[in-house]
């Protein structure tokens, strides 16, 4: 006999609960979340630059951290210099393209990060080559490289310099951490800018 198949409230109910016991390890994530916050610092207090990528959920929440820095998280400041790569349709369709969609963010990157920048990989897998292609352009190009992602950080841990790793290996789950812990980034860099 087969077990009866839960409610749509008792699903919705099971999201909840996965969401808090993901969220509860993030403490545990805490010393590495603000040693990212740190980091972005440093490169702002430099004059660099932040550049964001990721595909799908991944390319918003790249947009989200990079609009809670160039707008503001809670405070009136200053905008902070930070820019995403997945928001013009046609550098990445002329690239796709020409190139291969493989190549749409590393040859942004190729182009404009620096030593001194920072480039920021969104990725619930770690997985996708544009990602991977990206993290690598970057480091050659001598900016520090930073992973969101989930699990062990797949292919693309192999390419940053800091990783924050979900705890959990369900891909809604890791895009809510990662919400989370771009959050707690821009409260101490939106806290910094405003003193």
């Amino acid at each position: 006999m087969s077990a009866p198949s839960k409610s749509a409230g008792e699903v919705l109910a099971g999201h909840v609960e996965a969401h808090v016991a993901a969220a509860r390890q993030v403490a545990a994530l805490v010393p590495a979340v603000e040693a990212v916050a740190d980091l972005l610092i440093e490169t702002f207090t430099r004059g660099g630059t932040l550049y964001t990528l990721g595909n799908g959920g991944s390319a918003a929440d790249a947009q989200h951290l990079t609009g809670e820095l160039v707008g503001h998280y809670k405070r009136d400041r200053r905008p902070l210099p930070a820019v995403t790569l997945t928001t013009d349709a046609t550098v990445m369709t002329c690239i796709a393209n020409d190139y291969s969609y493989d190549d749409v963010f590393a040859r942004q990157v190729q182009a404009l990060a620096r030593p001194g920048d920072v480039v920021a990989a969104f990725t619930t897998s770690g997985n996708s080559p544009n990602v991977v292609a990206a993290l690598r352009a970057a480091r050659s190009n001598g900016a520090v490289t930073v992973l969101f992602g989930g699990g062990d950080g797949g292919v693309a841990a192999r390419h940053a310099d800091r990783l924050l790793l979900s705890p959990s290996p369900e891909t809604p789950r890791i895009q809510e951490i990662h919400t989370l812990m771009l959050h707690m980034i821009s409260e101490k860099v939106d806290a910094w800018a405003a003193a």
